[in-house]
């Protein structure tokens, strides 16, 4: 999961261009909330095993706050993966800190089922789900408006432009779900005040086996090198028709704005 700049704030880059985490107003990416809630789905689904889901998140002291609102929604512990290095990470250093936070999660209990939103609400890459998935060495299905399951067997669908395919694998696998997959769930009272007791490990790079090399700034493959703030927004321009040229006049308009 992620934690993103609420998209209503007044969100802006740092002095090295990139985003500023810390000054904003953040919150679990909605898109993540969908991966939250079909991991509780298919844990209740299959209740009479022993499953348990970890929320793991990549971020600053801030993103804890990710972590805590999907053990409010009814995960079973959470994982928090902090250092200073990371930060300025591209999607390849973002994806090897996930990897290897996977790897230690699974060196203490069996992993499964990765599971991912389609992408975040403020990148918006869509790759980090493949990149963890070839780090791991695990099959990928992406892109899933509808997860069934059965045994160590899963099934989706995948809606296209022009087509929905159905994908089956086997566990285990990495999977990114769409927002048409099932509405979120909203934390009850009772899962808020129970996720204050539910365990929380925190990772540095060092815990991880990673090098601060690897990751941040310096060693990502692409960065922003300039931006630019939003223009403000001006006065519209007011079609009358007053002596029945509104019409003539609107559409001049139009095509001088190249829109007709």
């Amino acid at each position: 999961m992620k934690h993103v700049p609420d998209a209503t704030a007044d969100r802006k880059f740092e002095s090295d261009n990139t985003v500023d985490r810390e000054g904003v107003d953040g919150l679990l990416s909605e898109l993540d909330e969908y991966a939250v809630e079909q991991a509780l789905q298919l844990r209740e689904k299959r209740s009479d095993e022993e499953i348990s889901v970890t929320a793991l998140t990549v971020g600053p002291a801030k993103a804890a706050d990710a972590v805590r609102k999907a053990l409010q929604m009814g995960a079973d512990k959470g994982v928090h993966v902090s250092d200073d290095a990371i930060a300025g990470s591209d999607y390849l250093g973002t994806s090897l800190v996930l990897a290897k936070a996977i790897e230690k999660i699974g060196s203490e209990q069996k992993v499964d089922l990765v599971v991912f939103g389609m992408a975040s609400t403020d990148a918006s890459g869509g790759v980090v789900p493949a990149m963890v998935a070839e780090r791991l060495g695990l099959p990928q299905v992406t892109l899933a408006s509808v997860i069934e399951s059965q045994g160590d067997q899963v099934r989706i669908k995948r809606d296209g432009d022009t087509a929905t395919e159905v994908i089956g694998a086997t566990l285990p696998i990495v999977l990114s779900v769409t927002d048409q997959s099932g509405e979120a769930r909203y934390p009850s009272f009772k899962g808020i005040m129970a996720a204050k007791k539910k365990p929380v490990e925190s990772y540095s790079l060092s815990d991880l086996g990673v090098e601060a090399s690897e990751v941040g700034a310096e060693a990502a493959y692409s960065a922003v090198e300039e931006a630019t703030a939003r223009p403000p927004r001006t006065a519209g321009e007011i079609v009358t028709d007053e002596d029945g040229s509104g019409a003539t006049a609107l559409a001049e308009f139009l095509a001088s704005k190249k829109f007709i």
